[in-house]
């Protein structure tokens, strides 16, 4: 995603007092989710708040990012793999950028990939391809067991992927539980086949309607400040999972709770049968992510 060069002029200095504002500080861990033109025009673009988020956190913390392609690496006018060392993602600018930075690891689910720096980079990276796409041992499952919290730049809860962990943590039967298999290049350079979720085959009215940000913002479980002409939002994960968590278990608006819905995974040409034990909820021993 491109500046806005018509819009103000932001500077290192003002994101990192922006992140103050809202209690970011050394050690902290944080999902980060984003759009460099929300801002106006940033002196250095994405380099800049990547380089400001890093000086917030210090060593000590950890920065996540999506790196997801959302499918997109497996079209007829793509390689037709997912390569974590060249695949762009279709999260804009700085998420795409921050991926390629020095000492960045990236995970190898093929469509939903995660990117992290940091002191606990490699936990959060390093068996993404051996669990569920957005499960408790998922990414952003870790964090929030870390304590950790979401930053919206830009973005509203729309654009929250923490919502799906919280689904794919309640075993919601609208996605599939690593039942998609795409190629994808292995850190010792083999293409090997790796898991993904199904996603289902409509839209959910909580999450994917954005149902839960207005509980979010009247039950005083988020900080906001402006950077720029950038709206910037924080919250802990354990707090929107508990309100997450709560609409898909009662239903709200109208809408049955996920007991009573009819959403399921969608069949696609990559659909597999899964290799996920759900009763263990664990990956299988015959599994063919226990060979890379």
């Amino acid at each position: 995603m491109t500046q806005d060069s018509s819009g103000p002029h932001v500077g290192a200095g003002d994101i990192i007092a922006g992140l103050g504002r809202l209690g970011i500080t050394p050690g902290s861990r944080l999902i980060i989710h984003s759009s460099l033109r929300s801002f106006g025009h940033v002196d250095g673009g994405a380099q800049t708040v990547i380089d400001a988020l890093k000086e917030m956190v210090k060593d000590e913390g950890t920065l996540l990012m999506p790196s997801f392609n959302h499918g997109a690496a497996f079209g007829k006018k793509e390689d037709g793999h997912y390569d974590p060392g060249t695949t762009p993602t279709t999260n804009g600018a700085i998420a795409d950028l921050f991926w390629r930075q020095p000492d960045t690891y990236r995970s190898l689910n093929p469509t939903h990939a995660f990117a992290a720096w940091g002191k606990h980079a490699r936990r959060y990276t390093d068996n993404h391809h051996r669990t569920l796409t957005m499960g408790p041992e998922s990414p952003l499952g870790l964090l929030q067991a870390d304590g950790g919290s979401c930053l919206l730049l830009g973005v509203g809860y729309r654009a929250n992927t923490f919502h799906h962990a919280v689904e794919m943590t309640m075993q919601v039967p609208c996605l599939g539980q690593r039942t998609e298999s795409y190629p994808v290049i292995a850190a010792d350079g083999r293409t090997v086949q790796a898991r993904t979720w199904s996603w289902r085959d409509s839209g959910c009215p909580f999450t994917d309607g954005n149902r839960y940000g207005e509980r979010m913002e009247t039950g005083g479980l988020q900080r906001e400040t402006e950077i720029g002409s950038c709206r910037v939002l924080t919250f802990r994960l354990e707090d929107c999972f508990e309100v997450v968590a709560q609409m898909l278990r009662d239903g709200s608006d109208e809408f049955p709770p996920c007991s009573g819905c009819s959403i399921r995974p969608r069949v696609a040409e990559e659909t597999v049968p899964t290799d996920w034990d759900q009763l263990g909820n664990v990956l299988r021993p015959d599994s063919e992510a226990w060979d890379y």
